[in-house]
C-alpha cells in the first residue's frame, strides 16, 4: 500500500484503485472505534455533568433561605414571594398540571406499564361488554408520563436555580426583573429561544414520542390477534428480534435478508443511474453548439411537473400484460405473449429501476447544470491544449469536481432511495408476491413498502416496528462511515 502521495502517483492505474478500496475498508474499523469513543466520551461528560448538578442542588439548598427553600416543593413560591408573579406563576402552573395529569391518567398507566393491563375486555351473559384495560393507552400514557417526568425535573431544577440567582441579586441590592421585562426579554435577548420552543415541542411530542414508542412496541406482541382495545398485549423481550435474525429457521428471517439486500441494491442503482446520466444529460445540453437549451430543459422540468402519483400509477398500468407496452410489441408481431414486467422478479426489479431513471433524471438535469457552469473554463482550456480526450477531461476534471461538491447529496440521495415509499408502491405495490415471502411481502418490496404492509394489510405491528429499528440502525451505520470519509467532509479546505 502506497504510503506517501508520490509513491501513489507512480503506482499503475489499477493498484490506485485497489489502493482506494483498502483505504476505504480499511478506514471502516477505525469510523467505528472513533464512533465508541464518542459515545463513552459523552456518557463520561453526561456523568460529570450530573454530579456537578447534585452539587449545585445540595449548595443551594444550603445556602438558600425559606423562599428557595420552599421552592423545593412548591414551584414558583421563590419567585413570587420576591415579586416575580408571572415567572413564578408559570412554574406553579406546570407542577398543579403534572400533578393533575398524574393523578388522573399518567400515575395508572405507569403502574400498570410493566404488564400493559391483566383485564381483557369481555361481554357477559346479558350481552353487556365490560371494558378492561387497554395496552395501546397503557403503553402511549405510560411513555407520555416518562417524558412529563422528565421535563418535570428539568424544571423543578430550573425552578431552583432561578431562585439561587434572584437570591443573589438581592443580596447585592439591585432589583430583580419584573414581569414586564421578562416579556420584553422573550423579543430581545432571549428572542432564540422563543422563537426555537415550538419547533423543539414539536419535534418532542411528534417525532422523539412516536419514535420511542415504536421501539418499545417492537418488545411487545402486538399484532392482529392481539389488538387494542378487545385484546390484550404484553412485553415479549426480544422474541421478535430474534424471529428477523434467525436465518435458519424464520420465514421472517429470510424475507427480512432478502428484502435487505435488495432495497441496497436498489438504493444504489436508483441513486447513480441518476447522478451520472443526469449529468451526461446535463452536459450535453450546456455544450456549446446546442440549440434550443432553454427548450430541453423545459421539457425536462415539465416532467417533474407533474405529480408522481399520477405519472407513477400510469407507468404501473403501461407495464401490465394489458398495458400499453405489451399491446404495442404484441401488434408489431415482436413477441407473441405478454412480457412479464411485472410477474418475474428480474424483470420487476430492472423494470423498476428504468422508470426510477425516468423519474430522476429531470431533477439531476437542474441540479448538475447548475454546478457543471461554475466549473472553471480555464481548467478545460488547459486541458485542451495538453492533449486531453474529452473523456480524460471528464475523468481528471469533471467528475472529481462533481463528486467533490455532490458528495453529501448523493449521500443522503441513497439514503433517501432506500426510503422510496412512492416509486416502489404506486408503479407496482412491490409486485410479484410470493407465499415464500412472510409478511405479504413482494420480490420488488424495499423495507420501507414491507413495512407499510406489515401494519395496514396484516397488523402486524410488532414486527413492522423491529423492521423500522434496523431501517434506522443500517441507515445510521452507512451514514456515520460515508459522511465520515468522503472527500467534501475531510477535504474541504482544499476546494476552497
Amino acid at each position: 500500500m502506497a504510503t506517501t502521495e508520490l509513491e501513489y502517483m507512480r503506482l499503475p492505474k489499477y493498484r490506485r484503485i485497489l489502493h482506494k478500496f483498502a483505504v476505504f475498508f480499511k478506514s471502516i474499523p477505525s469510523g467505528v472505534v472513533a464512533l465508541i469513543f464518542a459515545i463513552g466520551r459523552f456518557f463520561r461528560g453526561f456523568g460529570t455533568k450530573t454530579v456537578s448538578v447534585f452539587h449545585d442542588i445540595v449548595l443551594t439548598w444550603k445556602n438558600g433561605d425559606y423562599k428557595t427553600r420552599i421552592s423545593y416543593f412548591i414551584f414558583g413560591f421563590g419567585s413570587i414571594a420576591r415579586g416575580q408573579i408571572l415567572r413564578g406563576v408559570l412554574f406553579l402552573l406546570l407542577e398543579v398540571v403534572f400533578i393533575v395529569y398524574m393523578i388522573l391518567v399518567g400515575g395508572g398507566a405507569l403502574y400498570k406499564l410493566d404488564t400493559l393491563g391483566v383485564v381483557q375486555t369481555w361481554t357477559d351473559e346479558w350481552g353487556v361488554e365490560h371494558v378492561g384495560d387497554n395496552s395501546f393507552q397503557i403503553l402511549l400514557y405510560g411513555v407520555m408520563s416518562i417524558f412529563f417526568i422528565i421535563a418535570i425535573i428539568y424544571t423543578w431544577y430550573v425552578n431552583i436555580k432561578q431562585n439561587k440567582i434572584s437570591q443573589e441579586i438581592l443580596a447585592t441590592g439591585k432589583p430583580l426583573k419584573s414581569g414586564k421585562e421578562d416579556l420584553q426579554s422573550l423579543v430581545d435577548d432571549q428572542f432564540h429561544k422563543t422563537l426555537l420552543a415550538l419547533p423543539l415541542l414539536g419535534i418532542l411530542i411528534f417525532t422523539v414520542l412516536p419514535i420511542f414508542f415504536m421501539i418499545l412496541i417492537a418488545f411487545t406482541n402486538y399484532d392482529g390477534q392481539h389488538l387494542a382495545p378487545k385484546n390484550l398485549f404484553t412485553w415479549i423481550g426480544g422474541e421478535n428480534f430474534a424471529a428477523i435474525f434467525n436465518f435458519g429457521g424464520s420465514k421472517f428471517a429470510s424475507t427480512f435478508g432478502e428484502i435487505l439486500v435488495w432495497t441496497l441494491i436498489w438504493a444504489f442503482f436508483a441513486t447513480f443511474t441518476n447522478y451520472f446520466l443526469g449529468m451526461i444529460v446535463a452536459m450535453i445540453i450546456n455544450r456549446k453548439g446546442i440549440k434550443l437549451k432553454k427548450l430541453w430543459r423545459t421539457i425536462l422540468v415539465v416532467s417533474i411537473a407533474i405529480p408522481q402519483f399520477i405519472s407513477l400509477l400510469y407507468v404501473g398500468k403501461m407495464f401490465s400484460d394489458t398495458g400499453f407496452i405489451n399491446g404495442v410489441l404484441m401488434n408489431a408481431g415482436l413477441i407473441s405473449e405478454p412480457l412479464p414486467f411485472w410477474k418475474d422478479p428480474m424483470w420487476a426489479r430492472i423494470t423498476i429501476i428504468l422508470v426510477n431513471i425516468w423519474v430522476g433524471i429531470p431533477y439531476l438535469m437542474l441540479i448538475t447544470s447548475g454546478i457543471l457552469m461554475n466549473i472553471p473554463a480555464d481548467l478545460y482550456e488547459s486541458a485542451k491544449i495538453d492533449g486531453a480526450s474529452p473523456w480524460k477531461m471528464y475523468i481528471k476534471i469533471t467528475l472529481p469536481y462533481m463528486l467533490f461538491v455532490t458528495g453529501p447529496y448523493l449521500l443522503s440521495s441513497f439514503i433517501g432511495n432506500m426510503n422510496n415509499f412512492n416509486v416502489i408502491f404506486l408503479v407496482n405495490g412491490g409486485e410479484p408476491s410470493d407465499i415464500a415471502l412472510e409478511g405479504g411481502a413482494g420480490h420488488s418490496d424495499l423495507l420501507i413498502t414491507w413495512l407499510y404492509k406489515l401494519t395496514v394489510n396484516q397488523n402486524n405491528y410488532k414486527m413492522a416496528s423491529v423492521i423500522g429499528i434496523m431501517v434506522f440502525v443500517v441507515v445510521a451505520l452507512i451514514s456515520v462511515v460515508i459522511y465520515n470519509i468522503i472527500p467534501s467532509m475531510k477535504n474541504e479546505e482544499d476546494f476552497q
